[in-house]
């Protein structure tokens, strides 16, 4: 074989190996392009063009978060009045609920919040509160004088 013949075959045959490499891997008409992995045969699912692309949107930048839930305190007094102090923590800025419950006829007051409500057999005081201040808060029954929680609200 002549070596010309064998250098015009060889470009030849590199423009060839070009050109083909050029189609496959070229951008844009994709729809007709062959998967390039066996993965995206076998778990890809088939489309045809007349369903509309599946696409998810996000909120806009300025949605403000929504807020954490509340906390739900739940204190039963008895009404021998022999309680145990417990302590209850939260995160300042949270929503928060103390549920109180006694067969005693009071007002449960939460210091520092300044927040009052009545307590009775049935009736069940509820206070509903941001925890805006950080501290240690006592909650008492009023009347009574009798303390029965500590919050710690913390920053």
């Amino acid at each position: 074989m002549n070596s010309d013949f064998r250098k015009v075959a060889l470009v030849a045959a590199a423009l060839g190996l070009l050109l083909s490499l050029f189609l496959a891997l070229r951008p844009g008409d994709d729809e007709n392009a062959a998967p390039t992995t066996a993965a995206a045969t076998t778990t890809a699912p088939a489309t045809t063009e007349a369903e509309p692309p599946t696409t998810t949107t996000e909120p806009p930048a300025t949605t403000t978060p929504k807020p954490p839930d509340a906390v739900t305190i739940r204190i039963a007094v008895p009404s021998d009045t022999a309680l145990t102090i417990r302590r209850y923590s939260v995160k300042k800025g949270r929503q928060v609920a103390i549920i109180v419950r006694t067969e005693l006829t009071d007002h449960v007051h939460l210091h520092g919040y300044d927040l009052t409500a009545d307590v009775g057999p049935g009736k069940p005081a509820t206070i509903r509160f941001t925890a805006t201040a950080p501290g240690r808060f006592e909650l008492e029954l009023e009347d009574r004088g009798l303390a029965i929680a500590e919050l710690d609200v913390r920053p």
